[in-house]
């Protein structure tokens, strides 16, 4: 289908990225709905909710961002 192998590469890597970045988004807007169902639940405990899914979002956000750089390591 592809002539050579960097065409079959500049293809593949931007779609790899987008489902990266799907996944990324899809975790962390799971992670904040369950989080903000926690708080309403029991609002004594909101700083430490609130703590969790920040470092929860931080490490899913950074996932992300090794897709993007193995994108412009490799392209």
């Amino acid at each position: 289908m592809f002539p050579n192998p960097e065409t079959a590469l500049a293809v593949a890597y931007p779609l790899c990225l987008a489902v990266a970045a799907l996944g990324a988004a899809l975790g962390i807007s799971r992670g904040m709905a369950a989080a903000m169902e926690a708080m309403a639940r029991q609002p004594e405990i909101a700083g430490k909710i609130q703590t969790a899914m920040i470092i929860g979002a931080a490490f899913i956000e950074a996932l992300a961002i090794y897709a993007l750089i193995s994108v412009f390591l490799i392209a």
